[in-house]
């Protein structure tokens, strides 16, 4: 039988950072979620939406060289710049390929930093629990002395150690993961647990602001239990350059939407109504909210404008009214 490269394990987010017994934490990196797979002189680089990233990062195909045939690992891309992660830097390598994808490559390398064994030289490591697949990723590293651009996550059952990292976030960390110990690695089972020491959510884009060449905000939703988008709020007005970026991510509208006939309010508590225009809700952005809500949920503030996120599809977002 083949042996493919299974969906990724995913993470539900939690409201305490407190380690719990028999789990361990690992760093959660502000990077990009990718799976690799070396057989036979056959490489995969896999995004979490199954996008193939091989051609965007040669230092990893060069660095798969290192790695044991019929091999496969669970991990995440990063790009270090100035003493911290550069999310923007590794955002911007996606598109580039060839000669272009080698020069960004020398200018913003890339490291691919493991965390999770999927296979080692032919067995299928899935059904392992999670402590005896991380040995096992540990004893690869050691064993192979693997170097750039490899790296491995760090793995900790202790709980000053959690409080530790909570701490760095000034380098680009953004949380913690959690892994239990006696755990298989469950493909497209939220089976982990993970904790976001940012003030950031994620949302969909159902509408904009001003017009789709130039959004002048962002009208914000999340799905419900029952597959309904409901709106959850709107930004503040995006700067310039986030403008440009999103209008190159968004697509009008067609056919029937969840919003048609809709009415948008100009604020929480304002009967102004704003001049709305409908797109796909396909695009996932990050954005920074308070607490306060109304009675459904709504953000009452408007949210500020962080990143966007096209990694991430609409049901990776948590459901309408979820704190996460």
């Amino acid at each position: 039988m083949t042996w493919t490269l299974p969906e990724p394990m995913l993470a539900a987010p939690v409201p305490d950072p407190a380690l719990p017994a028999g789990w361990a934490a690992e760093v959660k990196w502000d990077g990009w979620r990718a799976a690799v797979s070396v057989e036979a002189g056959h490489i995969m680089l896999r995004s979490r939406r199954g996008t193939n990233l091989l051609p965007a990062f040669p230092e990893v195909r060069a660095g798969c060289a290192q790695l044991p045939d019929a091999t496969a690992l669970d991990g995440e891309l990063v790009v270090w710049e100035s003493g911290r992660l550069a999310f923007e830097r590794l955002q911007g390598r996606l598109q580039a390929r060839g000669a272009g994808a080698a020069r960004l490559a020398g200018e913003w390398p890339a490291h691919y930093v493991a965390f999770d064994l999927l296979r080692l030289a032919g067995t299928d490591t899935t059904r392992w629990a999670y402590r005896r697949r991380r040995a096992a990723l540990e004893e690869l590293f050691l064993d192979r002395g693997l170097t750039a651009p490899w790296a491995l996550c760090p793995s900790t059952t202790e709980a000053d150690t959690v409080r530790e990292w909570l701490t760095w976030t000034a380098v680009g960390v953004e949380g913690i993961v959690y892994k239990q110990l006696d755990s298989i690695y469950a493909p497209s089972v939220r089976g982990w647990r993970k904790y976001k020491v940012r003030e950031t959510q994620e949302a969909i884009v159902g509408a904009v602001t001003g017009s789709l060449r130039t959004p002048r905000t962002l009208l914000l939703g999340r799905y419900d239990t029952d597959g309904r988008l409901q709106y959850t709020g709107r930004t503040t007005t995006l700067p310039q350059a986030a403008a440009r970026s999103v209008a190159a991510l968004l697509a009008p509208s067609r056919g029937t939407h969840p919003w048609t006939g809709w009415t948008f309010s100009a604020g929480w508590g304002s009967r102004e109504a704003l001049d709305a225009t409908l797109v796909r809700p396909e695009l996932v952005v990050e954005v920074g909210v308070d607490v306060a809500r109304d009675s459904t949920g709504r953000w009452r503030h408007p949210a500020r404008w962080h990143r966007p996120r096209p990694d991430l599809s609409p049901s990776d977002v948590v459901s309408f009214g979820s704190p996460g």
